[in-house]
């Protein structure tokens, strides 16, 4: 039976590895590689290898960026009284696009899930109450995903948020339930983030 050279094999099981990535797709991306002039395919090698060495994850709110803090917390036009939580960078970009959110941002990078065995230690809530704590923090508004493990992430940080006083708001419902942020339209994002609600804890 006729396969794959060895080395075309290695870059197919790499594709593989990524997300939404099946054998198919990866088979039809290493032919193009394949197909590519040396030089050019070499940029996506340079690309992914400068992304790894540049990219840095910014202390304060867990953003990407090639400096620390990011360019989001370190500029003085933002609004430091506002911090918006996202589940992960994605999101944060997609309110991004909307410029109508003017506040600072904390990346969740996940949310709570017990069947997956993410509790709240593994993400970056208790890096979110220090921020608060010390920051004089007005309005914490919680942009998780409009799903059951959203809605649990929510609830959580709502709770320990409680006894600090800050006022906690949760997006409008003109998101879909059930529905993952970073795949809204702009448009309804941006609703979402100017209808918000506040939030009450029972």
């Amino acid at each position: 039976m006729t396969t794959y050279p060895q080395s075309v094999i290695k870059l197919i099981n790499e594709f593989e590895k990524m997300p939404g990535i099946g054998q198919k797709t990866a088979e039809r991306l290493a032919c193009y590689i394949l197909k590519q002039p040396l030089e050019e395919a070499m940029q996506l090698a340079y690309a992914i290898r400068d992304v790894k060495k540049v990219i840095k994850t910014c202390t304060t709110c867990f953003n990407v960026s090639e400096s620390d803090p990011c360019h989001i917390c370190s500029n003085t036009e933002r609004d430091s009284s506002v911090i918006c939580v996202v589940e992960q960078v994605a999101d944060l970009l997609t309110i991004e696009k909307t410029c109508t959110y003017k506040g600072l941002y904390h990346v969740l990078q996940g949310h709570i899930s017990p069947l997956e065995g993410v509790t709240p230690e593994f993400l970056t809530i208790g890096n979110l109450l220090q921020r608060i704590k010390e920051d004089h923090v007005k309005e914490v508004i919680l942009a998780t995903n409009l799903n059951m493990e959203g809605d649990t992430t929510a609830l959580y940080i709502h709770k320990q948020l409680s006894p600090l006083g800050v006022c906690v708001t949760r997006l409008a419902r003109g998101l879909p339930t059930g529905s993952y942020l970073e795949y809204a339209s702009t448009a309804i994002v941006a609703d979402a983030i100017s209808g918000r609600n506040e939030m009450r804890y029972s």
